[in-house]
């Protein structure tokens, strides 16, 4: 199903997952500006919850695109 992924180089696939990460941190970001604003459910504890799971997302995609913009491979270390 992923055969494709095997001819992509793994730096360019680890700036791939840098820049998912990234996405996945502007959707985290996005939900908890909808819980403050009470559009959606959720208390406080959920949204220190997301802002937690936000920083450490944000934070793995700035090392990530870091690594892969220096070359170094750190997901598969060959």
């Amino acid at each position: 199903m992923f055969g494709f992924l095997q001819n992509i180089p793994t730096v360019n696939l680890q700036a791939l997952v840098a820049m998912g990460l990234f996405g996945l941190s502007l959707l985290i970001s996005r939900m908890v500006v909808n819980i403050q604003s009470g559009k959606w459910p959720g208390g406080p504890m959920f949204v220190l919850y997301l802002r937690i799971l936000l920083g450490f997302t944000f934070a793995a995609s700035i090392g990530l695109g870091l690594y892969s913009f220096a070359g170094v491979d750190i997901l598969f270390n060959k």
